[in-house]
């Protein structure tokens, strides 16, 4: 969302990263592989991030508040050695902003410690508390991830009487809670990584490849890689294996995207390979898979790839929809910095109206800038972005915007761009109008406050200034999706639109 940045915010991101037999810690450091992967992830999270690595069955941790680059620096990175590990990056949702809430949880379990990531919000999460605290089990935080994880240390009904049992741990969790969850759950031996069986939050695998078969990395990269070390990898063997929220950033740790883990999979990582354990299916077989539509609205990296396509050409293909929907005459065709910019590109392609930059960001002006007076907090906007006034002067622009959640940004925008000189600002959204809260892992406002369920188009129009305003519909937004994806994979496509439709994949227990 280009403009509403108050308005959404993700849960988090989670990560995994295995060595494969036979792989020295010089080839493949876990730990910068995962730092690496927070990296690429942050925008899925900025209030915490954690690191927990597995030597020989005894775990190392380091967790902080702030941003990945912030908290793990060289001495937190050597000091978590071992050949596997998993990761995350936070944002709440369900639990304040605090240390303790930081992930990955570990705990000790019968079969030794455990560790568990967690992206998304279960929706039964307040009867699921009452059910481990009526257990007798103790809760620390205010997380529904901790519950998950205290969940899993039960031992499941048919038993465990050749040892530790996760997967029918794993099965059994599943069963009291359908959603929503992508999961990393480190054991002693292995890896786990595990999506809800409505498949509501992304997950994939990635490869870790032979860098020395990759030309685009340098001397340099393959240093980063490898601890500073700057050894030969054998080309004879693989040398593991990823998993993370978004394949974003694959390349950037000399990794290539594999698959998705489907919805309702169990996939058991170990340093021989990867193995698909089982698929539980939805409680309710009739309802569909459930993959939120925001991720390829907004809440995902342009370059990660879901369903078969990338995402920069669905956000292009909803600019093309919404060309065809809501035309309009005018000179330029631009978006404010820079999320909206694939569907404003694609808006352009349809039309012919030139693509045009109208306005440039100060990357340094942050969320968290002191704002010690009213003028100040009044010129927010003007201390973010500056009007290119000589591409726009005298000229009728359409201004692209992924969404509009509160609307509180998009006013003083155009009336920066107007001051300026513009002759006419139209603005076309790229989404259906957000209408409803969501309860699975995205921070959206509550009803009274989304600004579409107190204002339709015509009247947003007017009260931000914009000479008119026109959403995508939710049609457009569906087919725009679908055109991308791959339907030669063995399972059934479909998307939660809850937040635009208030229908939600199921029902809400509170």
């Amino acid at each position: 969302m280009a403009c509403d940045e108050t308005g959404l915010t993700h849960a988090c991101g989670v990560f995994a990263c295995i060595r494969a037999d036979g792989v020295s810690s010089e080839e493949v450091d876990v730990a910068s592989v995962i730092s690496l992967g927070l990296v690429s992830l942050q925008h899925r999270g900025q209030e915490s991030a954690g690191i927990v690595t597995n030597e020989s069955g005894r775990f190392h941790q380091h967790k902080g508040m702030g941003l990945a680059s912030q908290i793990f620096q060289e001495q937190h990175i050597k000091s978590l050695t071992g050949n596997m590990g998993i990761g995350h990056t936070r944002y709440s949702t369900a639990g304040s902003s605090e240390l303790v809430n930081c992930q990955p949880f570990v705990v000790d379990t019968i079969h030794g410690q455990m560790a568990v990531g967690h992206n998304g919000e279960l929706v039964n999460a307040k009867a699921l508390r009452k059910k481990v605290l009526l257990q007798g089990t103790g809760l620390s935080t205010g997380s529904d991830s901790e519950v998950i994880t205290q969940l899993l240390t039960a031992t499941p009904p048919c038993g465990e009487p050749d040892g530790a049992n996760w997967p029918g741990r794993i099965y059994e969790m599943m069963q009291l809670t359908q959603i929503s969850y992508s999961l990393v759950i480190m054991t002693k031996r292995c890896i786990y990584a595990v999506r809800d069986p409505h498949g509501n939050r992304p997950l994939c695998i990635g490869k870790l490849r032979n860098l020395t078969d990759s030309p685009q990395f340098s001397r340099l990269g393959r240093k980063i890689m490898h601890n500073g070390h700057d050894s030969d990898i054998s080309k004879d063997h693989d040398l593991g294996w990823v998993v993370s929220s978004e394949s974003c950033g694959f390349h950037s740790f000399g990794a290539s995207m594999y698959r998705e883990v489907k919805p309702g999979e169990i996939i058991e990582l170990t340093a021989k390979g990867i193995n698909s354990v089982r698929i539980v299916p939805p409680q309710n077989p009739e309802k569909p898979m459930s993959f939120c539509v925001f991720e390829y609205v907004y809440f995902a990296r342009p370059d990660s790839m879901f369903e078969g396509q990338m995402v920069y050409g669905v956000r292009q293909q909803c600019g093309k929809q919404l060309a065809i929907e809501a035309p309009v005459e005018a000179e330029l065709v631009s978006t404010v910095p820079e999320s909206a910019t694939p569907a404003a590109l694609g808006y352009s392609l349809r039309t012919g109206i030139p693509y045009v930059e109208v306005l440039t960001k100060n990357r340094y002006v942050g969320r968290t800038f002191i704002q010690p007076s009213n003028r100040l907090r009044k010129l927010g906007v003007a201390r973010k972005f500056g009007p290119i006034s000589m591409n726009f002067k005298g000229k009728r622009i359409v201004l692209i915007d992924d969404s509009i959640v509160r609307g509180n940004t998009m006013g003083p925008i155009i009336k920066l761009l107007k001051q300026a000189g513009a002759r006419e600002v139209h603005i076309r959204v790229a989404s259906p109008p957000v209408k409803y809260p969501c309860y699975m892992g995205i921070n959206i406002p509550t009803k009274e406050e989304l600004i579409a369920n107190r204002m339709n188009a015509d009247q947003l129009a007017k009260e931000l200034g914009a000479d008119s305003l026109v959403y995508l519909s939710l049609e457009g937004l569906l087919n725009a999706v679908q055109v991308g994806i791959d339907d030669s994979a063995d399972r059934k496509t479909g998307h939660c639109t809850a937040c635009l439709s208030g229908k939600y994949p199921v029902q809400l227990d509170w």
